[in-house]
């Protein structure tokens, strides 16, 4: 299977590649120290970068930076809730909590994260996607992604868009993140972090009369 340096990845996915170099602006505004790390090479072929560059982004993954972990609560006590005072930052909200998905880090490897929803997937039950063999991110991927493009880029990842993910809460749910800004107006702009609940016995009706 032959390889691609880190260089070559660099120039196949040009402004959707996030390195080492791009993700000093995110680590900076989170006050943490530049630490070296031993930066792994880019494991995926050649031929699957190749047919992922346009709709991919290619994303450097690191687990922590001085004993400080890059968890979803990390992310959260920096970029805090009020877009009233900083954006971007999370949509306040606090039921995942005590979560343990929030408190996951990458792997140090590169990761392949698409860029923009399937169409398709639109307004499907995450349940026939999974029958698809779609393979749903991790919600600290999705996180450390979205921070990370926008302090390169400037730009907001899945504005108007909930991405399902691999992670369920306690309870069997399925976590979805997404959708920084609503369309209606109605609430405040935040990333969200929600789950979709499932039918169980303690759903029920009662009858007015």
């Amino acid at each position: 299977m032959e390889r691609i340096t880190i260089e070559q990845a660099q120039e196949l996915f040009g402004p959707n590649f996030i390195g080492w170099k791009e993700l000093k602006p995110l680590f900076e505004r989170m006050e943490l120290p530049l630490s070296s790390i031993q930066i792994p090479d880019v494991h995926y072929s050649l031929d699957d970068l190749k047919n992922c560059s346009k709709h991919y982004i290619l994303i450097l993954g690191i687990p922590e930076l001085d004993d400080k972990k890059l968890s979803i609560a990390n992310f959260r006590r920096c970029f805090g809730m009020n877009p009233d005072i900083s954006e971007p930052c999370f949509y306040n909200q606090d039921w995942y909590m005590n979560e343990k998905f929030i408190h996951d880090t990458l792997d140090l490897r590169w990761y392949l994260l698409k860029k923009d929803a399937i169409e398709s997937s639109r307004a499907v039950q995450p349940s026939e996607l999974l029958k698809e063999h779609i393979n749903f991110p991790r919600a600290i991927l999705c996180v450390y992604t979205f921070f990370a493009y926008y302090h390169v880029r400037k730009e907001l990842l899945w504005y108007h868009d909930f991405i399902w993910c691999h992670d369920i809460d306690h309870n069997g749910d399925r976590i979805y993140i997404g959708k920084y800004h609503d369309v209606d107006g109605v609430n405040k702009n935040g990333f969200s972090i929600h789950r979709h609940l499932a039918l169980r016995n303690c759903y029920a009706a009662i009858e007015q009369i």
